[in-house]
């Protein structure tokens, strides 16, 4: 399960290190981790990472798969989860070691910035392949923070990304070694630590205020 830990002015949540997937239990430990970040005062940033194969591999299809009477509460946690983030009054960075993929991308998209190691590891939303189309809060999130030619590409061929590729395409901030990936990411996230608070909350709930309400829409959350 996800673990809180803090270097200076840093909070790093480490999301595992198996598949990391959407488990319920999985959802609301991040939440709790985030409560406690958002009670903190003065200078602070969130870092997420992992460690082996995965940053995350999404949603747990199995689980929903086996709950299909809970469908539309589980995507809805996702959807708010993905709100938070994006909302979050702190500079958020997510340091993908490892594959990275659908729900899970879109995961890393609600960070502010993305680092991602260069040699191994791939950033890609399947859907197309695996025939499950993106909700209108998922493809507005998207759409948002890519280009609309790179959005395109991610969306419809179901591309994968290699660390180099992703950064060159604007999908990540930076590809850096392995050795180095979360010392960078660090280091980025304390850079901006004095800018959290009220202020910053308010920047991005009105840069993402479309995206916003399609996420936090629990009425009709698949279209």
């Amino acid at each position: 399960m996800p673990m809180l830990d803090r270097h200076d002015a840093v909070f790093v949540l480490d999301l595992g290190d198996g598949e990391n997937r959407f488990h319920p239990d999985w959802i609301a430990s991040v939440n709790a981790a985030l409560d406690e970040v958002e009670k903190s005062e003065g200078p602070r940033a969130l870092m997420t990472a992992a460690t082996g194969k995965f940053y995350s591999n999404g949603l747990d299809l199995e689980w929903l798969a086996a709950h299909s009477d809970e469908h539309l509460d589980y995507v809805n946690s996702v959807h708010g989860l993905f709100a938070r983030f994006l909302s979050l009054p702190l500079i958020t960075v997510a340091a993908l070691q490892g594959h990275t993929f659908a729900a899970a991308a879109m995961f890393s998209l609600a960070h502010d910035f993305r680092l991602m190691r260069a040699d191994r590891g791939f950033w890609c939303l399947p859907e197309a392949e695996i025939n499950i189309p993106f909700t209108p809060a998922m493809s507005a999130l998207i759409q948002s923070r890519l280009t609309p030619q790179t959005a395109q590409h991610a969306m419809v061929s179901a591309r994968r990304f290699g660390g180099k590729e992703a950064a060159a395409a604007g999908i990540v901030d930076q590809a850096v070694d392995e050795g180095a990936l979360r010392t960078a990411a660090l280091e980025l996230a304390q850079s901006h630590a004095n800018k959290a608070g009220d202020s910053l909350g308010t920047i991005k709930t009105r840069m993402y205020a479309p995206v916003l309400t399609l996420l936090r829409d629990t009425t009709n959350p698949l279209g």
